[in-house]
Protein backbone atom coordinates (compact mmCIF):
# COMPACT_ATOMS: atom_id res chain seq x y z
CA UNK A 1 0.00 0.00 0.00
CA UNK A 2 2.82 2.38 0.80
CA UNK A 3 4.44 1.65 -2.47
CA UNK A 4 1.27 2.41 -4.36
CA UNK A 5 0.73 5.78 -2.61
CA UNK A 6 4.34 6.71 -3.27
CA UNK A 7 3.80 6.05 -6.96
CA UNK A 8 0.61 8.14 -6.89
CA UNK A 9 2.35 11.12 -5.24
CA UNK A 10 5.24 10.77 -7.64
CA UNK A 11 2.83 10.75 -10.58
CA UNK A 12 1.27 14.06 -9.55
CA UNK A 13 4.51 15.79 -8.57
CA UNK A 14 5.55 18.65 -10.81
CA UNK A 15 8.65 18.23 -12.84
CA UNK A 16 11.49 20.58 -11.80
CA UNK A 17 11.54 22.28 -15.20
CA UNK A 18 7.81 22.94 -14.91
CA UNK A 19 8.24 24.67 -11.51
CA UNK A 20 11.03 26.76 -12.95
CA UNK A 21 8.82 27.81 -15.86
CA UNK A 22 6.00 28.82 -13.47
CA UNK A 23 8.36 30.94 -11.37
CA UNK A 24 9.81 32.49 -14.52
CA UNK A 25 6.28 33.22 -15.82
CA UNK A 26 5.25 34.91 -12.55
CA UNK A 27 8.44 36.98 -12.59
CA UNK A 28 7.82 38.01 -16.23
CA UNK A 29 4.19 38.94 -15.41
CA UNK A 30 5.41 41.10 -12.52
CA UNK A 31 7.96 42.83 -14.75
CA UNK A 32 5.29 43.37 -17.42
CA UNK A 33 2.92 44.87 -14.82
CA UNK A 34 5.61 47.25 -13.60
CA UNK A 35 6.39 48.24 -17.19
CA UNK A 36 2.71 49.00 -17.85
CA UNK A 37 2.47 51.15 -14.70
CA UNK A 38 5.67 53.00 -15.67
CA UNK A 39 4.36 53.59 -19.21
CA UNK A 40 1.07 54.92 -17.85
CA UNK A 41 2.94 57.22 -15.48
CA UNK A 42 5.09 58.54 -18.32
CA UNK A 43 2.03 59.14 -20.49
CA UNK A 44 0.23 61.11 -17.78
CA UNK A 45 3.37 63.09 -16.96
CA UNK A 46 3.98 63.92 -20.62
CA UNK A 47 0.39 65.13 -21.08
CA UNK A 48 0.60 67.26 -17.93
CA UNK A 49 3.88 68.79 -19.10
CA UNK A 50 2.42 69.53 -22.53
CA UNK A 51 -0.66 71.15 -21.00
CA UNK A 52 1.51 73.20 -18.65
CA UNK A 53 3.64 74.42 -21.53
CA UNK A 54 0.51 75.35 -23.49
CA UNK A 55 -0.78 77.34 -20.50
CA UNK A 56 2.55 79.18 -20.26
CA UNK A 57 2.44 79.97 -23.96
CA UNK A 58 -1.13 81.30 -23.72
CA UNK A 59 -0.20 83.42 -20.69
CA UNK A 60 2.69 84.92 -22.66
CA UNK A 61 0.36 85.68 -25.59
CA UNK A 62 -2.13 87.29 -23.21
CA UNK A 63 0.60 89.40 -21.64
CA UNK A 64 1.79 90.50 -25.09
CA UNK A 65 -1.76 91.39 -26.14
CA UNK A 66 -2.31 93.40 -22.95
CA UNK A 67 0.94 95.26 -23.59
CA UNK A 68 -0.13 96.05 -27.17
CA UNK A 69 -3.51 97.30 -25.91
CA UNK A 70 -1.82 99.56 -23.38
CA UNK A 71 0.51 100.90 -26.10
CA UNK A 72 -2.45 101.64 -28.36
CA UNK A 73 -4.34 103.35 -25.53
CA UNK A 74 -1.26 105.49 -24.84
CA UNK A 75 -0.97 106.43 -28.51
CA UNK A 76 -4.68 107.28 -28.61
CA UNK A 77 -4.36 109.47 -25.51
CA UNK A 78 -1.36 111.27 -27.02
CA UNK A 79 -3.01 111.84 -30.40
CA UNK A 80 -6.26 113.12 -28.84
CA UNK A 81 -4.59 115.45 -26.34
CA UNK A 82 -5.67 119.09 -26.47
CA UNK A 83 -2.33 120.32 -27.80
CA UNK A 84 -2.24 117.82 -30.67
CA UNK A 85 -5.92 118.35 -31.55
CA UNK A 86 -5.48 122.17 -31.62
CA UNK A 87 -2.41 121.83 -33.83
CA UNK A 88 -4.27 119.53 -36.23
CA UNK A 89 -7.26 121.89 -36.34
CA UNK A 90 -4.98 124.85 -37.14
CA UNK A 91 -3.21 122.82 -39.84
CA UNK A 92 -6.61 122.03 -41.40
CA UNK A 93 -7.57 125.72 -41.36
CA UNK A 94 -9.98 125.79 -38.44
CA UNK A 95 -9.98 128.75 -36.07
CA UNK A 96 -11.51 129.28 -32.61
CA UNK A 97 -15.00 130.80 -32.66
CA UNK A 98 -16.25 133.38 -30.19
CA UNK A 99 -19.83 133.10 -28.87
CA UNK A 100 -20.76 136.37 -30.62
CA UNK A 101 -20.11 134.84 -34.06
CA UNK A 102 -22.70 132.03 -33.96
CA UNK A 103 -26.34 131.94 -32.93
CA UNK A 104 -28.74 129.29 -31.64
CA UNK A 105 -31.97 128.45 -33.45
CA UNK A 106 -34.87 127.31 -31.25
CA UNK A 107 -36.84 124.34 -32.61
CA UNK A 108 -40.51 124.19 -31.68
CA UNK A 109 -41.47 120.94 -29.94
CA UNK A 110 -37.92 119.81 -29.25
CA UNK A 111 -37.37 119.41 -25.53
CA UNK A 112 -33.73 118.40 -25.66
CA UNK A 113 -32.11 115.06 -25.11
CA UNK A 114 -34.33 112.78 -23.06
CA UNK A 115 -32.50 111.04 -20.22
CA UNK A 116 -33.99 107.66 -19.30
CA UNK A 117 -35.42 107.51 -15.80
CA UNK A 118 -33.37 104.96 -13.89
CA UNK A 119 -35.07 105.19 -10.52
CA UNK A 120 -38.43 106.56 -9.37
CA UNK A 121 -38.50 110.15 -8.21
CA UNK A 122 -38.60 110.84 -4.47
CA UNK A 123 -42.13 110.94 -3.15
CA UNK A 124 -43.65 108.97 -6.02
CA UNK A 125 -46.23 106.27 -5.51
CA UNK A 126 -43.67 103.58 -6.16
CA UNK A 127 -44.37 100.54 -4.02
CA UNK A 128 -41.46 98.24 -3.51
CA UNK A 129 -42.42 94.67 -4.23
CA UNK A 130 -40.35 91.70 -3.32
CA UNK A 131 -39.52 89.53 -6.29
CA UNK A 132 -38.88 86.49 -4.11
CA UNK A 133 -41.67 84.11 -3.22
CA UNK A 134 -42.87 84.21 0.38
CA UNK A 135 -41.25 80.83 1.06
CA UNK A 136 -37.82 82.36 0.54
CA UNK A 137 -38.43 85.41 2.74
CA UNK A 138 -39.88 83.50 5.70
CA UNK A 139 -37.61 83.16 8.73
CA UNK A 140 -36.90 79.90 10.49
CA UNK A 141 -38.79 81.06 13.57
CA UNK A 142 -41.86 82.00 11.51
CA UNK A 143 -41.82 78.58 9.84
CA UNK A 144 -41.37 76.79 13.16
CA UNK A 145 -44.28 78.80 14.65
CA UNK A 146 -46.52 77.82 11.73
CA UNK A 147 -45.57 74.15 12.12
CA UNK A 148 -46.32 74.17 15.84
CA UNK A 149 -49.62 75.98 15.24
CA UNK A 150 -50.65 73.42 12.63
CA UNK A 151 -49.73 70.54 14.96
CA UNK A 152 -51.69 72.13 17.81
CA UNK A 153 -54.78 72.46 15.59
CA UNK A 154 -54.90 68.71 14.91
Amino acid sequence: MLKRSKKLVQAYNQAPWRRQMQILGLFAAGILGLALVAALYLEVTARAATAGRLVQSLQEQRSDAEQRIEDLETNLALSTSIEVMQKRAEDLGFAPVSPAVFSYLPVVGYEGKQVPQLAPRAGSDFVARSRLPAEYTQSLFDWLGEMLASLGGL
